[in-house]
């Protein structure tokens, strides 16, 4: 069973999971003009590898937070498959815990990086884009996954959510 789209924490895994899209579309028209300008006058559109590594970048953390919701990840159920289904849903809630956990830690670490980033003024080499909020948009998509790990695991302890 999906789970339903009611509440703060799956919209926004929406709105994350959308934007990424958009962006990695967004990325391949670029890189493709990038490469039909390069065909046609022999010269690339200036950067465009560093903004497609941005854009990529980012849209992968788009999709963590839905990707999180849809229980997308990979499941496996070799020791577990004749456990009563109860068990099975703690089972699972522990696992999206622990994941919650792992991206908290993520999510922390890169808002400190995007902090560090912001007062070094890095920027990317051929553009002079600056990078903090790039990283900071990702320390974004990190805590928003956190969030969507904690509410599955709270639904499958409910026993709300069934495969």
């Amino acid at each position: 069973m999906a789970p339903d789209r009611d509440g703060a924490i799956p919209r926004l895994a929406t709105a994350l999971m959308l934007a990424g899209s958009v962006l990695l579309l967004a990325t391949a028209l670029l890189a493709t003009a990038s490469i039909l300008l390069r065909w046609i006058t022999g010269q690339p559109i200036p950067g465009d590898f560093e903004l497609v590594q941005i854009g990529s970048g980012l849209a992968v953390f788009g999709f963590l937070a839905h990707g999180t919701l849809m229980r997308a990840n990979i499941l496996v159920d070799s020791f577990t498959g004749w456990l009563p289904a109860r068990i099975n849903d703690a089972v699972d809630a522990l696992w999206n815990l622990a994941w919650a956990v792992a991206t908290a830690l993520l999510a922390w670490r890169m808002a400190l990086g995007a902090a560090d980033a912001w007062a070094s003024g890095t920027r990317s080499m051929v553009l002079g884009v600056a990078q903090w909020w790039a990283i900071a948009l990702g320390a974004l998509a990190f805590g928003a996954t956190a969030l969507a790990a904690i509410w599955v695991a709270w639904r499958q302890l409910r026993g709300d959510l069934r495969a």
